[in-house]
């Protein structure tokens, strides 16, 4: 089973076919203390038998090599049930966003985006990236987070009082960061093809990767999800993914609503930023929203949920046991914003439960 290391350190192995990659990669990932590079390997073949030899704690394992491409690794890693959660270097391209996506499929944790040429590579932001990621999801699994006991939380936001819940709801935000790919598959699987309020969303994920990935939801899915657009009018039905390095809010314009699209400064780190769109949803929307925090890394999103409560929204979470990192949604639980905690198989189910409450 999955742990943190017992001390303290993470052995990592690195594979990638290119060896100006591994070296800068690993001599990046080295610059933090708690972080050990063990091993480096070219192929798929040499992934299989350093996880196999070695048990590290965590692999960084690239999309593409020759002999044993990483899909491929990636599923023989499944099938030996090694336990070793696999962290994938994808290529900027549109097939490396489709196999990236089947990668989280297949089990891999998170994605870092490489560029496709070596004059493009940026060490010290890739190196950052990763060395962030890779302690984030490690902080994730400590005892201490474990001991969080979110239905006692939930039971202290369901006894305060807040604004009357009774307005048919007439919007649906989600926000999510690591493990949401995967994720929000899984929710939006499970809408059905009449269901009739737009769905926006705020996924991180890099420029090159967005459109790909409503793409990818939009085929797993009964109703449309497209990649949003500026200046695009809200139609009911619809899911609208947030793209790379913008951000999403929602405007009114002749009793209508638009999307709009925005370069401006990075909230809570991000951009697209989840704290954006829910406090535009807030403004345009009111109580009339559910808010689903799901997922993912950090903060962001946390405090927006709060607020979207404290309109008389109604709000959900992702568990503890279903999120890749347990962090937005704990953040958001803590705070007191969270009205409702479920696992990723019962968010759709929970937020369809919702709409009949409230008379939808």
């Amino acid at each position: 089973m999955v742990g943190t290391p017992a001390d303290g350190s993470i052995r990592v192995v690195i594979i990638d076919d290119s060896l100006l990659v591994r070296n800068i990669i690993s001599d990046q990932i080295k610059k933090e203390s708690r972080i050990q590079v063990i091993a480096t390997g070219k192929t798929g073949v040499d992934c299989i038998e350093l996880a196999t030899k070695l048990r590290p704690d965590i692999v960084i394992l690239d999309v593409e090599m020759p002999v044993m491409d990483g899909l491929s690794a990636l599923q023989e890693l499944q099938k030996r049930k090694l336990g070793i959660p696999v962290m994938m270097l994808s290529v900027l391209t549109q097939h490396g966003a489709e196999a990236t996506f089947k990668a989280l499929e297949y089990g891999a944790i998170d994605f870092v985006p490489k560029p496709s040429s070596s004059n493009q590579f940026n060490p010290e932001e890739i190196g950052t990236v990763l060395r962030n990621r890779i302690l984030a999801y490690f902080e994730s699994l400590r005892p201490s987070h474990a001991g969080l006991d979110p239905k006692k939380l939930v039971d202290a936001v369901k006894s305060k009082i807040f604004k009357d819940e009774k307005k048919t709801v007439e919007a649906v935000c989600i926000g999510t960061s690591t493990g949401g790919p995967k994720a929000l598959q899984t929710v939006f699987s499970d809408f059905p093809e009449n269901f009739h309020l737009p769905i926006f969303v705020v996924q991180h994920m890099p420029v090159g990767f967005t459109k790909a990935f409503a793409s990818r939801l939009n085929d797993h899915s009964k109703i449309n999800v497209k990649e949003a657009e500026d200046g695009e009018e809200v139609r009911p039905g619809t899911g609208y993914v947030a793209p790379g390095d913008a951000h999403l809010k929602i405007e009114s314009k002749a009793g209508r609503k638009w999307i709009a699209l925005g370069r401006e400064a990075l909230v809570n780190g991000h951009r697209p930023s989840v704290e954006v769109l829910f406090d535009s949803a807030i403004r345009e929307y009111g109580s009339a929203l559910v808010g689903v925090i799901m997922t993912g890394m950090g903060k962001d999103g946390a405090a927006a949920t709060l607020r979207m409560r404290e309109t008389g929204a109604s709000t959900v979470a992702q568990d503890e046991d279903s999120s890749v990192i347990f962090g937005m949604n704990r953040q958001a639980i803590e705070m007191g914003g969270v009205q409702f905690v479920e696992p990723v198989s019962a968010i759709t189910s929970r937020i369809l439960s919702i709409l009949k409450e409230r008379g939808n």
